[in-house]
């Protein structure tokens, strides 16, 4: 169940949230705005991987 839910929340946050990978965004020179979107994606990620 656990693992499902984290897949189609990783579904929606790649429709609705922006790639700073794709845009090559400087983690250095990231906003706090920024560094939390990138953590909630890679929170995500790695709980449907998981």
């Amino acid at each position: 169940m656990k693992k499902s839910f984290f897949k189609f929340l990783a579904k929606i946050n790649k429709a609705v949230l922006p790639s700073y990978s794709k845009k090559g965004l400087d983690l250095a020179k990231a906003s706090k705005v920024q560094m939390a979107i990138i953590g909630w994606r890679v929170f995500v990620t790695k709980n449907a991987i998981d």
